[in-house]
């Protein structure tokens, strides 16, 4: 019996090395405190807002990052 695919294309990994060494750096300073936040300043305690400046900074240096979500244009 023959095996049906899924129709699923393999694909390899969503983001590059660039990117996780960004948000392992990201943490560190999060977890030591030293992290602050861009436009107000203030220090950083959520780890969610920890990965996203270190996807940030990813994408700002040409890391392998899938474009932010937030940032898309509008179709009007």
């Amino acid at each position: 019996m023959a095996k049906k695919s899924s129709g699923r294309k393999k694909s390899g990994r969503k983001y590059g090395p660039k990117a996780g060494r960004k948000v392992e750096r990201t943490m560190r300073e999060m977890k030591q405190g030293k992290l602050r936040s861009g436009r107000s300043g203030k220090k950083v305690t959520s780890r969610k807002q920890a990965i996203a400046i270190g996807l940030s900074e990813a994408r700002e240096s040409g890391g392998k990052v899938p474009p932010n979500p937030n940032e898309r244009k509008k179709k009007s």
